[in-house]
């Protein structure tokens, strides 16, 4: 909602979501500023902030188009970005004809590890009158999608290329299984650079070397240079942040840029305060922090919100002296971001702790 009027916090009903645009930028110039330095193309995971406003942002400070994960998000984010990666396979007729109705100025490319996917897509790309982009994805060892060998990968490749109505452009794969500490990745990356490189090696051999060989996490953002062959990076969760990102040291506290706003409403029970934020409004996922719980408070990082039902968040208190009034309210950083901005319809955007415009979670739902 841009054009509102700046308006305090406290004029905020809770549970609200909070986003710091001055620690967003903070994170769009340092992974620009990396990638810059390493030559590699950066394509950001939109299903973080699901918001068209950020893509914008992060298209302007230099990257070169959106991922998405759903239609819905491909929809949003084609108004504001020309070039816009499918990672996940396009599977159904729904899902199919909606894509092919995106923008005829939309450079569409799309991830799949089928050709049953690849068939679907083709008939529908060849009835739209339009050329999409195909990516073959690669199971790097995260054992959720992919092909599994290099010579899967070239039977894949190849079709791909024989198919009417699609491009052939490259490889995709997702290392969401390395999740270790920032320092304790060289194990992870060895592995991710070997399995990686026979892959390469092979559709090369056969005349098919990839244009585009596109990977990258937000744990293992700042070490992605690491990986030899790899073109461009899909990190996500890195222009917000989260306490997850943190406690992998893949980010400082100070670069989170999202939290949610709660209201303390009871402090009865000894040792814990009561929130107005539970798993409605921080998402009940489990935290990589050694201190376990449901999320952490902005300013008070070592208090962790350490249990969650549907409209309440317990924070344990018992370590410290401090202790909230009924009414005062908090700021909760939660362990994943992508899936708390989910819960949320709109994204409160604060400069110095003051609302300057309100931003619409648009690509919510499939």
């Amino acid at each position: 909602m841009r054009g509102m009027s700046p308006t305090p916090l406290d004029a905020l009903t809770t549970p609200a979501a909070l986003v710091d645009l001055d620690r967003v930028e903070a994170n769009l110039r340092r992974v620009a500023d990396y990638t810059r330095e390493h030559k590699l193309h950066w394509r950001p995971h939109t299903k973080t902030h699901k918001t068209a406003e950020l893509t914008r942002l992060q298209l302007a400070s230099g990257a070169v188009g959106a991922t998405v994960a759903t239609v819905r998000e491909a929809e949003v984010m084609a108004t504001v970005a020309d070039d816009v990666l499918l990672a996940y396979p396009p599977v159904g007729l729904a899902r199919l004809s909606r894509l092919m109705a995106l923008p005829s100025r939309t450079r569409l490319t799309v991830a799949l590890d089928s050709t049953e996917a690849l068939d679907g897509l083709g008939h529908a790309a060849r009835e739209a009158g339009r050329t999409v982009g195909v990516l073959v994805e690669l199971d790097l060892g995260m054992r959720r999608v992919g092909v599994q060998t290099p010579a899967d990968a070239v039977a894949l490749a190849r079709a791909v290329a024989e198919t009417k109505s699609v491009a052939y452009r490259g490889v995709i794969f997702y290392p969401g299984h390395v999740r270790a500490p920032v320092e304790q990745q060289d194990a992870a990356l060895a592995d991710q650079r070997s399995r990686l490189g026979a892959f390469l090696d092979a559709l090369s051999a056969e005349g098919l070397r990839p244009g585009v060989v596109s990977g990258g996490s937000t744990p293992m953002l700042w070490r992605s240079h690491e990986v030899p062959g790899l073109t461009e990076i899909r990190p996500g969760i890195n222009v917000l942040n989260d306490r997850n990102t943190a406690s992998l040291g893949a980010c400082a506290w100070s670069d989170c840029a999202f939290s949610v706003l709660a209201t303390v409403v009871s402090t009865a029970v000894p040792g814990q305060v009561v929130l107005d934020a539970g798993s409605k409004a921080l998402a009940k996922e489990e935290g990589l922090a050694p201190s376990g719980g449901y999320g952490a408070l902005l300013d008070r990082p070592e208090l962790v919100v350490r249990s969650v039902s549907e409209e309440h968040g317990l924070l344990d208190v018992s370590s410290t002296s401090w202790r909230p009034r009924v009414g005062e309210r908090v700021r909760v950083v939660p362990n994943h971001v992508c899936a708390a901005v989910n819960l949320h319809e709109r994204l409160h955007v604060l400069r110095k702790d003051t609302v300057m415009e309100t931003w619409e979670v648009a690509a919510r739902g499939w």
